[in-house]
């Protein structure tokens, strides 16, 4: 995979080059509520617009209907983009149309664009390969060279992800790099004890990565949503808790298998519960109160971990040299249920580890409570294109970017 660095090499003074970003921000409105994915990109834009190159940004955002949908418009990422560069930022008012052609012409050496949402055209996420070929040919035309950047749609077989780059000569930018890199400690090189932290709603989500890492990790920790399925196989009743029936005999399987293997399974000893969802605009205080995991009353839901869960995962993940965390522990959005997952992240925090987020809701809850991203070894901007590596999956954007 040639980098963005022997590209630079090679010099792109005044040629324009398509970088296919990840700027798929979560917006309030228009206002960007967690600019991540926008401050992930700089280096490579900036790296080639120092060099003088004539740099379009591409991406995807949200998921419009293949057409224009002025709430899935790129301009609130534009305008961030400029922001953070310290300089304006052309933006074409459609992808490859007129507005999107006499933008990229109109670029100085050194100057900067972003195109509209990519999804406002079928093309790009088309099943069809000649729908989506044709497509890429009309990206093809505003650029002379093509750098991937966007790690949080590599999972995806996407016109601007996968077969634009085998038009243009083509590079890796210097996030999906780190990103690789990162993956490949989590896979390869993995210094023990290894251990891994899974949330979120759904057990059938992460299948594919249990079943993955039950042949590498030591140790593996369940919370979130998907805890009561686990729980729920064990025997124990789970009130109104999200519940994946059907999943019951998977989870039991993998059970087994780690127990076989020596992998430690630990789950969530006690759990908030409550008897309703909260509303996480108003975000005012609830009834909620906290019971053992095996004694959920019938109509109560559980929707974050408990004290002392908490500080069996804290102590689980103290000795640990290598922490990959991917999903919230609770319904982390409204005060009453963030406990769990701040401990989670508190214990990567406070750990010697060398310490992953994987992207995702994960990622912004360490924004949203207030944590300082340096004190993580990694933030990934791609939860599901890291959960795919992780279950060894080829992902179509990295297998595009190979010469």
């Amino acid at each position: 995979m040639k980098t963005i660095d022997e590209l630079l090499g090679e010099g792109v003074e005044g040629r324009r080059v398509f970088v296919r970003a990840d700027l798929n921000v979560p917006l309030d409105g228009t206002t960007i509520t967690d600019d991540g994915r926008i401050r992930a990109v700089v280096p490579t834009v900036k790296a080639l617009a120092d060099a003088g190159a004539r740099v379009v940004v591409a991406s995807h955002l949200g998921r419009p209907k293949g057409a224009p949908d002025p709430a899935f418009s790129l301009a609130p990422a534009a305008a961030r983009l400029g922001e953070l560069l310290g300089t304006e930022v052309a933006f074409a008012t459609d992808t490859v149309g007129e507005s999107a052609r006499a933008t990229v012409a109109g670029l100085a050496d050194g100057g900067v664009a972003v195109i509209e949402n990519l999804r406002f055209n079928a093309g790009e996420t088309s099943k069809d390969d000649a729908e989506r070929d044709a497509f890429a040919e009309q990206l093809a035309a505003l650029a002379d060279l093509y750098v991937g950047d966007g790690f949080g749609a590599v999972h995806r077989k996407h016109a601007s992800v996968y077969d634009l780059p085998g038009k243009l000569p083509h590079a890796a930018g210097y996030l999906i790099a780190t990103e690789v890199g990162v993956l490949k400690k989590l896979t390869e090189d993995v210094r023990r004890p290894y251990a891994v932290v899974l949330g979120g709603s759904k057990v059938s989500d992460k299948l594919g990565v249990i079943d993955h890492l039950l042949e590498r990790a030591d140790r593996i920790l369940i919370g979130g949503g998907m805890a009561y399925t686990f729980l729920k196989a064990q025997g124990h009743e789970v009130g109104s808790s999200l519940l994946q029936e059907d999943q019951i005999p998977a989870v039991l399987e993998y059970l087994r298998r780690a127990e076989d293997r020596g992998v430690e399974f630990v789950l969530p000893v006690d759990v908030v519960v409550s008897e309703g969802f909260p509303d996480l605009k108003a975000k005012a205080p609830t009834e909620h109160r906290t019971v053992a995991a095996d004694a959920i009353p019938a109509g109560f839901m559980g929707l974050d971990n408990g004290p002392e869960t908490n500080k069996l995962y804290a102590s689980k993940l103290a000795d640990a040299a290598t922490v990959f965390w991917n999903g919230p522990m609770g319904v982390f959005e409204h005060p009453d249920y963030a406990d769990g997952t701040r401990a989670v992240a508190q214990a990567l925090v406070d750990s010697p580890a060398f310490t992953v987020v994987g992207g995702g809701d994960s990622a912004a809850a360490v924004r949203t409570l207030g944590f300082d991203e340096n004190a993580f070894g990694h933030i990934s901007t791609g939860g599901g294109a890291s959960l795919e590596y992780l279950e060894g999956k080829q992902l179509p954007g990295l297998v595009a970017l190979e010469d």
